[in-house]
């Protein structure tokens, strides 16, 4: 696949002390923040509500919605025209504010009996997180399109900063808190009103992007470059499609075993209630040091790299094991080895063909490559939401 290079421009400002590369990863961050705030602090929703399958319902609800947004965005030509990226930005992290906030007022301002709780307001909580799904999908989209058309290492930050997360922020909580109900409510509520604090931050920073000289540098020369031109998105998915196959299978593996199968269907009589949020911190830490790892080293080759994620395949049998399997399959090191590779081949290989799939196609094209790249992320999350139901079976 031929790899389109912009050429240098010698006049490019400097992006002193990396501020944009920052903000970018701190952009990246908030826009997963309140989804792992949601799976992190499934302790919590699982005292609440321990008849439901709290996680598998947060992630058909959030992943859909989110998609949805993603197909309203290319199938609407004049969305990204009427709509500017910090206006769609701003939405997208007002509508997560709102969202997070849901679960602690319903505690602070209902207070119904026992049955009532379990059932109203859990439908309640599952259309925060539909909320939280159509959030990530404006502001994901626009964000990953946006870094499709600057140099790469712009959405390298963006992808890193996604794996980046506030579980340390719940095992603190967490941990400082009696581990009772009350504690349990106290802690979580902490968690997110510091988590919506740094979306806040988040809102600020990106109001601030596209005043720094390097990004307004970058902007007028995407104007030049796409003003005549009309993308057509087939086109462009015809051009990526290997690239394009490997992110969805990568997010279909990823999404049938994190976060449902590590919260819901994995054990331990030794770690308890911790296990869950244990695991799902080694996978944020693991795809963390993977997506980190391409500002050291990037595979050359999308075939390579789609190869790579075909043979993620393999994770299947393997976590079957941990649950079907002999003992020692189900011991802890073993699923905690397991949760890492795991993690840091899903980091890694989306942070590759992130990267480079919106560079092998021609600078008019890279933001059109970028958003088909986010369409399909946003098919395979929902195809391995939907399976990780079949863990129950």
């Amino acid at each position: 696949m031929e790899n389109f290079k912009s050429n240098p421009d010698q006049h490019e400002p400097k992006d002193t002390y990396k501020i944009a590369y920052i903000i970018h990863f701190l952009l990246g961050a908030g826009n997963l923040l309140p989804w792992n705030a949601l799976i992190t602090a499934i302790d919590y929703f699982g005292h609440l509500y321990p008849e439901k399958h709290v996680e598998k319902v947060f992630s058909v609800a959030y992943m859909s919605s989110s998609l949805l947004v993603l197909i309203i965005m290319i199938s609407s030509s004049k969305f990204s025209r009427l709509i500017t990226f910090q206006v769609r930005m701003n939405m997208g992290f007002t509508m997560f504010v709102v969202s997070l906030m849901v679960t602690p007022t319903i505690d602070w301002a209902w207070k119904p009996q026992p049955n009532e709780k379990s059932n109203a307001t859990f439908y309640t909580v599952v259309a925060s997180v539909v909320m939280c799904g159509l959030a990530d999908g404006l502001i994901g989209g626009s964000l990953v399109g946006s870094a499709g058309n600057l140099p790469k290492r712009y959405m390298q930050a963006v992808f890193a900063g996604t794996a980046s997360s506030v579980c340390f922020l719940r095992i603190i909580t967490k941990a400082s808190l009696p581990n009772d109900p009350q504690g349990l409510k106290k802690s979580a509520h902490l968690y997110f009103l510091v988590s919506t604090l740094i979306l806040l931050v988040c809102m600020v920073f990106c109001h601030l992007l596209y005043k720094l000289p390097v990004m307004e540098h970058h902007y007028k020369s995407l104007q030049q470059t796409t003003s005549n031109s009309t993308i057509k998105f087939w086109e462009v998915a015809r051009t990526i499609q290997w690239p394009a196959i490997g992110i969805f299978i990568i997010y279909t593996v990823t999404l049938s075993i994190f976060p449902g199968f590590l919260a819901e269907n994995i054990e331990s009589t030794l770690l308890k209630d911790w296990y869950p949020i244990i695991l799902i911190t080694i996978y944020n830490i693991s795809d963390f040091l993977g997506k980190s790892f391409t500002a050291i080293f990037v595979i050359k080759s999308i075939a390579k790299a789609t190869w790579g994620c075909m043979a993620r395949l393999l994770l299947y049998p393997l976590f079957t094991a941990c649950l079907h399997g002999p003992k020692w399959a189900k011991n802890e090191v073993f699923v905690v080895l397991l949760t890492v590779v795991l993690g840091f081949t899903n980091g890694y290989l989306t942070s590759v063909i992130m990267i480079m799939a919106p560079k092998s196609v021609p600078p008019s094209e890279s933001e059109m490559a970028a958003i088909v790249m986010a369409l399909f992320l946003g098919l395979g999350l929902v195809s391995g939401s939907v399976l990780g139901w079949f863990w129950i079976i």
